[in-house]
Parts: C-alpha cells; structure tokens; sequence
C-alpha cells in the first residue's frame, strides 16, 4: 500500500525545517544567458530549442534548491504553449525531481465532474500501466478548482486516495479581482469560500483520507495575501494541509504566510516562484554574486527559509 502524501509532507518539512516550497514557473525570455547563449538552445522561437532549455534551467534549480525545501510546484501552464514538446518536459521534470528527493506538486488546477473528472485525476495523479509509459510518473499532489462543488473534488480526492497522493482544492485566490467572487456572501453572511472551504473539509475528514499525522490528504489552495481569512481558515480547519502562494512577488509577507502553520510548523506549503527562480534579476543578488546565477538562486531560497523562520519565532 502507497505511503500517506499527508504524512510524508509531515517528514519532509521536519527533514528540511522550513514549509517553503518553490514554484517552477519558467519562462524562456527570463532564463539566465548562461543557458540560452548555448547554440542549440539560443533560440524562443524554436520549441525545441525553448523546452530543451526551459528543462536545462528547471533541472539545475530542483537539484539546487533539493537540499533545502522539501517540495516543488511546477506550474504546467508555462509547458503546454509548447504542446506535446513541453508537456513531456513536464513529466520529465517531475522524475527528475522525485530522483531529488521532493514531493512534487503539480499545478494543473483541472476541474469538471463525473467521468471526466475521473479522467483528469487518472491522467495527473495516476502513474499509468500502459505500455511504454511505464517510466512516467505523474505528481505527488496536483491543485484542482473545486467550484463543481463535491461532484468535482470527490473523483480527484479517490483517486489521490487510492495512490498514495494528494489533492489541493482552490478556496481563495491571492489576486485582488476574486474577492468579488469569492467573498460574495449569501443570505445568512456566509460567504463562498467559506462555504467552498466546508464542502472541502466534508471530504478531506473522511476516515479514508486521514493520515497517522491527523492530516488529510486533501487540502486547500489558499492565497497568502488575506491573513485574516488565514487565521480563520487555520482555527476552523485542524486536518488540511494548505498551499499558500502569494510569497514574494504577489506581495504576501512572512507574517502574513505563517498563520497558515501550526506551532510545530506543519499543515502549510508556502509557495513561492518568480522571487526565488528569478534571484539572479534582483539588484542585491546580482550585486553579490554578478552572473552565478545558481548562487543567486541558493542564496534567495536560503534568505526565504531564515525570513519565514524569524516569523515564526514571533508566533511561538
């Protein structure tokens, strides 16, 4: 039988002491000119060329930042422009990172009911039988939208649950427009996250779905830049893991991101992409280590763990 995602979350954020997790969100322009200088890969225009590089860049950083978070998400929307060159990249990155050692997340945010519901979560979390495809893995966890209500979380969470996976269900964005969906309330004040969180937490405490850590394999996509929604959400669901973007560039700050932990500093994954991945642009970084674009990397994702950890400090 399959390990608990939950419980391995639980392994890997004590192994590496930190609930940072990095986000692959690659885009060619912004590669390193160490990479894209090569001559086989000096072309964006060239799909060949672009993805080759784009998994030259994404391989270097996992194998940098391996050793000191304990997952990666990787964002497949920055891989299927390239279509069938970019989406084997994709699994292909995903057995890289699981060689690394890291729980992979996979942000696909797929979201339908019935039977196609049932083949989305067969395709991503399912490692599939068939023939030549035996070596293809597919993601550790995969977020999904779960506004078809249960119908559309409930063919993704048996699945996560008969793998030995998880699933992330989006409850509230970081970005400012969906509040206006989001935080819409109906009749009695209950607004429809809130109800959305509900309907997520009915499944992710079925017994089926709960590790020996007490936490389910079923969580929650929760923006960090609302921390007053957090700390409702932390207080009111014990079970859930949550995955926290907003850190960084989206303007969540440590503080912010940290209501989301328990005292122990399990049940979140703080998310953050283009402040980390992209280091070897930000003028302090440069400065320090001018074109060593991997030190510029290393040295970001070192700043994150020590500046989520002084949060913390303040919240024990």
């Amino acid at each position: 039988m399959p390990s608990h995602f939950a419980d391995r979350l639980c392994e890997a954020v004590r192994t590496k002491k930190t609930s940072l997790i990095v986000g692959l969100d690659p885009v060619y322009d912004r590669l390193p000119a160490a990479i894209t200088s090569h001559g086989h890969l000096n072309d964006g225009q060239d799909a060949a060329a672009a993805v080759d590089a784009i998994f030259d860049f994404c391989t270097q950083t996992m194998r940098i930042v391996a050793p000191m978070v304990p997952a990666v998400k990787i964002n497949i929307a920055f891989f299927e422009k390239y279509l069938g060159e970019g989406i084997e990249t994709y699994y292909s990155l995903i057995s890289e990172a699981d060689d690394l050692g890291l729980e992979v997340i996979g942000d696909v945010k797929r979201g339908d009911v019935g039977h196609t519901a049932a083949e989305y979560a067969s395709a991503h979390l399912k490692n599939s039988e068939l023939v030549g495809l035996e070596d293809m893995l597919t993601p550790d966890a995969i977020t999904i939208n779960g506004f078809a209500g249960a119908d559309g979380i409930r063919p993704f969470a048996d699945v996560a649950t008969e793998q030995g996976k998880g699933i992330f269900v989006w409850v509230h964005g970081s970005n400012p427009s969906a509040a206006v969906l989001q935080d819409f309330e109906d009749a009695s004040g209950q607004k429809m996250y809130e109800k959305v969180a509900e309907v997520v937490d009915e499944i992710a405490s079925e017994e089926a779905r709960l590790g020996e850590s007490g936490y389910s394999n079923v969580g929650m996509v929760v923006g960090g830049t609302s921390p007053e929604v957090s700390t409702a959400l932390r207080n009111t669901y014990d079970k859930v893991w949550f995955l926290v973007p907003g850190y960084g560039t989206q303007g969540a700050s440590a503080e912010d991101c940290i209501r989301f932990l328990k005292i122990d500093g399990t049940g979140a994954l703080i998310s953050a992409s283009r402040s980390l991945i992209y280091a070897y642009e930000r003028p302090q970084y440069k400065e320090k280590f001018g074109e060593d674009w991997k030190r510029c990397i290393a040295q970001a994702v070192t700043d994150a763990k020590i500046e989520l950890a002084k949060a913390m400090e303040t919240k024990l």
